[in-house]
């Protein structure tokens, strides 16, 4: 989101970082089809040439992508149900985070559970790339989930042991 300073909320130096930002901070499934994927170049890019050791997928609150998604799922948006909706194909990519927290958060706390999830989709995604997890396995590179409130400042860390996200 064009509205977080990535690199003051670790107190780096702009440069310091490689990023790569998109709607809803998501990352699609390894698809070696041939065609354009900007997120997966860009991951391509980070692991194997830069050598990164971290990579990190970091959702917010008040996501405009994630909001849309919800729509798109509760039949809010059926515009980008269409075929033709570049955003709608993209949002499809957490659809299934949807489909696996839907029924299990009152309306006004579903946009943040799904923040959350856009995350954790994006993190399993990312395990689907040979060369991420190739580097996951030999403790090459580690990967984070994290999660932070733009309004009230909070970050919060995916822990996998304890499944939940907790404030840093």
């Amino acid at each position: 989101d064009s509205r977080i300073h990535v690199t003051s909320i670790f107190g780096a130096d702009q440069g310091e970082f490689f990023l790569h930002r998109n709607i809803a901070n998501l990352v699609p499934p390894y698809s070696p089809d041939g065609k354009q994927h900007g997120t997966s170049a860009a991951i391509e890019y980070a692991v194997t040439a830069l050598k990164v050791a971290h990579v990190i997928v970091l959702g917010h609150s008040s996501c405009g992508g994630v909001k849309g998604c919800l729509d798109m799922c509760t039949g809010h948006a059926p515009q980008l149900e269409e075929k033709s909706s570049f955003v709608g194909r993209w949002m499809d990519i957490l659809r299934p985070g949807y489909e696996a927290i839907a029924g299990h958060h009152s309306d006004e706390d579903m946009p943040r559970a799904l923040e959350k999830q856009a995350v954790l989709v994006s993190l399993e995604n990312l395990m689907t790339f040979p060369f991420v997890k190739e580097a996951v396995e030999s403790n090459q590179l580690s990967l984070h989930g994290l999660w932070t409130d733009i309004g009230e400042g909070g970050l919060e860390n995916y822990d996998a042991e304890r499944g939940e996200f907790v404030p840093v």
